[in-house]
């Protein structure tokens, strides 16, 4: 059988170095400012840079070190808010998101997960990072409107978020509702249920999905 594997997000990289950099703009910005009104303006702009520095050091180390697990039972993906796992006889498919836009076929950073059933996946979640994923997720939603032309549809699709999610006797309210619809209409539109965005890998989407399968097969067997 095959050993657990740790997939570490390239996001993290440089953290430190960016919290550290943006300290010391901070600090400069404040020893300008103290020196003289004549150096209002380059303390302005460090300033600005140490903020947004430091903003983005900041949030690159409150990253997991670790984004996914690979195991016998299934893969874990781990977030800062939380983690969800997701079983391999419970995936139904895997690929890299790919959408149509006119006559062309884009191919979007992030990994499909195309589902058998949803209330598993809401049955391990936290309500703190199924909020965050709700959030997260609103740039799918955009994709989601421009691949039909009845947009009516997807709005209809989208009011059901405030009614419970019903899925083979199960029912759920609030949050795991709404996430479960969620799933249920980027999966109606874009043809997987959940999806890993490619910044949390440390290798190659193929090599990813390569090792996800291999998993997978492994543990139907």
């Amino acid at each position: 059988m095959n050993e657990a594997v740790q997939i570490r997000s390239i996001n993290k990289r440089n953290g430190l170095t960016l919290t550290l950099a943006g300290g010391l703009g901070l600090v400069i910005a404040l020893t300008l400012f103290l020196s003289g009104s004549h150096l209002f303006a380059p303390g302005i702009i460090c300033f600005a840079l140490g903020s947004i520095a430091l903003v983005l050091g900041v949030a690159k180390l409150l990253e997991p070190e670790v984004t996914a697990k690979l195991t016998e039972q299934g893969v874990t993906y781990f977030h800062r808010r939380g983690q969800v796992v997701i079983a391999w006889d419970n995936i139904q498919r895997l690929d890299q998101l790919r959408v149509s836009q006119g006559l062309e076929t884009l191919t979007l950073p992030y990994i499909g997960i195309k589902l058998k059933l949803v209330s598993p996946v809401l049955e391990c979640i936290s309500l703190r990072l199924a909020t965050g994923l709700l959030t997260e997720q609103r740039p799918l939603l955009m994709t989601a409107s421009t691949q039909g032309e009845d947009l009516s549809i997807l709005e209809n699709q989208m009011s059901e978020e405030f009614t419970p999610f019903i899925e083979n006797n199960d029912r759920y309210k609030g949050v795991l509702a709404m996430f479960g619809h969620r799933s249920r209409l980027l999966n109606s539109h874009l043809g997987y249920h959940l999806f890993i965005s490619t910044d949390a890998l440390d290798r190659p989407v193929n090599e990813f999905l390569i090792l996800l399968k291999e998993y997978q097969q492994n543990s139907l067997e």
